[in-house]
């Protein structure tokens, strides 16, 4: 018989029990592969049972989940999903475990499965106290006003403070409550009064107060100037003295007024003295300039006449 005939004859002749053969091979290499032992590593979340007494915060980095290696049949290991094992649970509630070993026992498994291990094995622990403390709330300008004006003093936040809670090492640090910028932008004069955010708190504190109501003043630009030496002049009685003779005067007022000002038009000057003939007076000296604060010193000088 030729060589092909006697290769064809090999996988046709008796085909159906060839086929039975094959099919029975199949199973029964299922079934064997099946039961073997295999492992499978899946990640399952951490749950931890924290203290009721508001008085202790943990405060150290917790893993959200643990990797468990499991080991079983195969068939089983393949058709498990990380919902069927559930999460790991921990029971801190006493609040002074410092260091936590995992128990295997504690992770659900089908019947003929079993825990090798879970990475990390333990988790180390760290408390703090919880307290409270008021934070003085920090708020700030951005942007310039409408040429000609500025912001007068510094923001005022109300409330002043804002109450934070959380742990003692983390609290304790705290300076200030941050609130958004002001912006005052084209603003001109007048009172202003928004309601700002504060910056959410790190870490493990928290706050109860999202924003602050913030109020700022924008004023004209004022520039300053001083005339020194200037002589006072006795109002109807130009004979009259005075001591000392001559005051200093600070002028206050928008810049392009300041600044055209000569020292001529600065007049410090006191009312006419009594009728007496002759006699001695303190008075006032006043100086008027228009839009302008005046301020003279000294303020008072004696009139001889």
């Amino acid at each position: 018989m030729p060589l092909r005939d006697r290769i064809r004859a090999a996988f046709t002749e008796h085909i159906n029990l060839k086929l039975i053969s094959l099919a029975f091979a199949m199973v029964l290499y299922s079934l064997v592969h099946g039961a073997q032992d295999a492992q499978r590593t899946i990640a399952v979340d951490l749950v931890l049972l924290l203290p009721s007494d508001a008085s202790r915060v943990l405060v150290s980095q917790i893993p959200p989940e643990v990797r468990v290696t499991l080991r079983g049949p195969r068939s089983t290991l393949d058709d498990m999903r990380s919902e069927d094992v559930g999460n790991l649970q921990v029971d801190l509630r006493n609040g002074q475990e410092h260091h936590v070993i995992f128990d295997k026992s504690t992770v659900h498994v089908p019947t003929g499965v079993h825990v090798d291990q879970i990475d990390p094995p333990g988790i180390d622990l760290v408390w703090d106290d919880l307290i409270t403390r008021d934070i003085p709330v920090q708020a700030t300008v951005a942007g310039t006003p409408a040429p000609g004006f500025i912001v007068k003093g510094v923001p005022a936040s109300d409330p002043p403070n804002v109450r934070f809670r959380g742990p003692r090492g983390e609290v304790t640090l705290m300076q200030h409550a941050r609130a958004d910028a002001f912006d005052v932008t084209g603003l001109t004069e007048g009172v202003y009064t928004r309601a700002l955010g504060i910056d959410k708190p790190t870490g493990h504190v928290t706050t109860d107060t999202r924003s602050v109501s913030v109020t700022i003043e924008v004023a004209r630009e004022l520039a300053e100037r001083t005339f020194t030496k200037l002589p006072v002049v006795v109002v109807g009685q130009p004979k009259a003295k005075t001591t000392p003779p001559d005051v200093d005067v600070r002028i206050s007022c928008a810049p392009d007024i300041v600044h055209s000002l000569r020292p001529e038009q600065i007049v410090p000057r006191v009312d006419e003295p009594s009728t007496a003939a002759t006699g001695s007076e303190s008075r006032p000296v006043q100086v008027t300039v228009g839009k302008c604060e005046v301020h003279v010193t000294p303020d008072v000088v004696v009139v001889r006449w």
